[in-house]
């Protein structure tokens, strides 16, 4: 059985990682004003940070909607794969998931995975998925179970330097961002079941603040499974991503370490300087 692996845009996955794990990937629309573009296709970041420094305001985004999906699905029968598993964004994050689950019910042999986590955190399941499909004679059933048992073990989180994209989209208020500001305090987010909840909040130069969390991080998670993990950011300078890769690359084993920048869904609600590592925290596999 020919079995397709895709997944929504906001997995932020680049076009080369895409390539080399053969999956396809559906866009979110995100709104400027009146005009509405794809996320990955028709928009990138540097667009939203422009838009909101000019109209103090955040761009709206929407989830993929039935239809959207429905065209999605068929054309991917078309090119002749006999089934599909698809992976959204948490369920708890946006209705996109709700929006495929209901069109796959429509169809056969489209299976769709609720990753219960966000970015590459997404990611990492889908290309387990897609070496599944692969490498071994599974059926989608049987892949499908194997994603699903290392979902609770996802370990995405990431660190902020402002809070001005939180504070506009509703998610801290204006007391929050003035402390925050400050006193000089960097928050980390982490996911757990399919929620972002505040972490540890760190103080002082934001380039310190990032190895600190990533250490951190690191100890609270001690069983990754080694073979890959992502460093995904917004828009930040080139030094602060090198030092923790080479942090990652001098104290860890991960084998790949891949870097991915933030597509302009996850960039319309946390903003320039976000930075994060994603991994799975199972040690099995």
């Amino acid at each position: 059985m020919k079995i397709k692996i895709t997944a929504d845009s906001t997995a932020d996955l680049s076009k080369e990682l895409c390539e080399k794990y053969n999956i396809s990937i559906v866009p979110l629309c995100v709104g400027l004003g009146d005009e509405i573009y794809l996320d990955g296709e028709t928009i990138n970041p540097e667009m939203i940070y422009d838009y909101v420094k000019k109209n103090k305001k955040l761009p709206k985004t929407s989830a993929v909607n039935s239809e959207q999906y429905k065209e999605f699905f068929e054309k991917i029968f078309d090119d002749g794969y006999d089934a599909i598993i698809h992976f959204n964004i948490s369920s708890e994050m946006s209705t996109t998931h709700n929006n495929a689950k209901m069109t796959a019910e429509e169809m056969k042999n489209v299976f769709v995975v609720d990753s219960q986590t966000l970015s590459t955190g997404t990611a990492l399941l889908a290309i387990y998925a897609s070496e599944l499909a692969n490498s071994e004679n599974l059926s989608p059933e049987q892949i499908v179970e194997k994603v699903n048992a290392r979902i609770p073990f996802v370990q995405a989180s990431f660190i902020l330097d402002k809070l001005e994209y939180l504070y506009r989209g509703g998610r801290c208020n204006a007391v929050s961002l003035f402390g925050a500001n400050l006193l000089k305090i960097k928050p980390s987010i982490e996911v757990h079941n399919g929620k972002m909840g505040v972490g540890k909040k760190y103080i002082g130069n934001f380039s310190k603040c990032v190895i600190k969390y990533v250490k951190d991080i690191l100890e609270k998670y001690k069983t990754p499974d080694t073979k890959r993990i992502f460093v995904t950011h917004t828009k930040i300078e080139d030094e602060i991503v090198a030092d923790v890769k080479k942090y990652l690359a001098e104290n860890t084993n991960f084998e790949e370490i891949y870097e991915t920048t933030a597509g302009a869904t996850v960039t319309s609600h946390c903003g320039s300087h976000t930075i994060g590592i994603l991994f799975i925290n199972d040690g099995t596999k």
